[in-house]
């Protein structure tokens, strides 16, 4: 399993602090040109007004923003559009792979992209995590961040070094998940029990050993399910369990449950001690992009620190722009500080790269366990 963890990823981060503020190619390019529009397919709650008006200012380029909730429902529009329809998406790094293989984004042009401002180790670490297929880079890592504990502080407080994934089955949970990553957090705390029947990660490269280690987990989460009062497939629904329907622990997002307590909730978000879910996601060009200028000067603006501290202060995900971080508010330090204590960031779970064999598997077991 690839290791990355903030640390890391920050270091360098010294080396390239002369980097300058202002793009050569936003005054070359999308500024001269002045008028136009990029038309922009990203997750949902991740380009507020502020966003996209600061990146209109500086470019005089109109961002038109489509919003979706999980990447299977990117990936089956994009190919619904054979590619066309959007100039920039924002998947997974992980699922990056599944986007080559149904020729649906084009090979970046990394003359175009301003490197320098990227985060030495998120550009080389994500070449390993699905962003260079074929010698090819097909995606700009953005922006990282994690799956792990949502929960209620005041009815289910959670502590760094004992929170675990098996707190959200255990007898009397009332939590929230998601189908298809509650079964990998399932199978680490299993994996930590000595209840697996090989490695985890073996069911990401071996098809026979993702059906051995996947019965296993099934069984388990089915005999389990009673502790579940609520399943998830986006933000919204993850938010509205905590908010509506009861739930006092979840597996979900960081920036969900940073916008529960954004508004005043008692929720709180901590790694378990299996360690956090961790993804990296970016910046890629759909073949049938209509304005490749436009998207190559919003990922360029996308990685000023500016735009980065702006958008970790929205989400509280943690950007890749090199000085980035100087630049966040005191609650978006306060969330990562209370979420990552400890060892936190040393036991990060990286997402390995999801074949599309792994992905027709899983949703299968997915599938199973919600109608069970």
């Amino acid at each position: 399993m690839t290791r990355i963890d903030r640390r890391g990823l920050l270091r360098g981060a010294a080396a390239t602090a002369g980097v300058a503020l202002a793009s050569p190619y936003l005054a070359r390019g999308a500024m001269a040109q002045g008028a136009g529009q990029v038309n922009i397919f990203a997750w949902a709650g991740y380009l507020n007004d502020e966003i996209l008006g600061a990146f209109q200012e500086a470019t005089g380029i109109t961002p038109n923003f489509t919003p979706y909730g999980t990447n299977d429902e990117l990936l089956n529009q994009l190919r619904a559009n054979n590619g066309a329809g959007f100039d920039l998406i924002w998947p997974t790094v992980d699922r990056v792979p599944n986007y080559v293989e149904f020729g649906l984004i084009q090979p970046l042009d990394e003359s175009r992209i301003e490197v320098a401002k990227v985060l030495p180790s998120a550009w080389e670490n994500s070449v390993n995590l699905g962003a260079v297929v074929d010698g090819k880079r097909y995606q700009v890592p953005t922006d990282w961040g994690t799956e792990a504990i949502a929960f209620d502080t005041e009815q289910n407080p959670l502590e760094y070094g004992t929170a675990s994934y098996g707190d959200l089955w255990k007898d009397g949970a009332q939590a929230t998940v998601r189908g298809h990553s509650s079964l990998i957090g399932l199978g680490l705390w299993l994996e930590a029990e000595g209840k697996l029947p090989r490695p985890l990660l073996d069911a990401f490269t071996d098809p026979d050993a993702q059906i051995e280690i996947f019965d296993v987990i099934l069984a388990e989460a089915i005999a389990r399910k009673g502790n579940i009062i609520q399943f998830w497939t986006n933000e919204n629904e993850a938010q509205g369990a905590f908010r509506v329907n009861g739930a006092t622990v979840g597996q979900t997002w960081d920036s969900t449950a940073a916008a529960l307590a954004s508004e005043g909730l008692p929720v709180g978000f901590i790694a378990p001690k299996e360690g956090a879910l961790a993804w990296m996601e970016g910046l890629s060009i759909p073949t049938g992009a209509a304005n490749l200028d436009g998207a190559y000067a919003f990922i360029n603006w996308f990685l000023t620190p500016e735009a980065g501290a702006m958008y970790t202060n929205a989400t509280k995900i943690n950007s890749t722009a090199v000085g980035s971080d100087q630049l966040t508010s005191d609650e978006a330090k306060a969330f990562f500080a209370a979420a990552y204590p400890g060892d936190a960031l040393e036991k990060l779970w990286w997402w390995p790269i999801q074949e599309s064999w792994y992905i027709t598997k899983r949703n299968e077991y997915q599938d199973r366990f919600l109608s069970a």
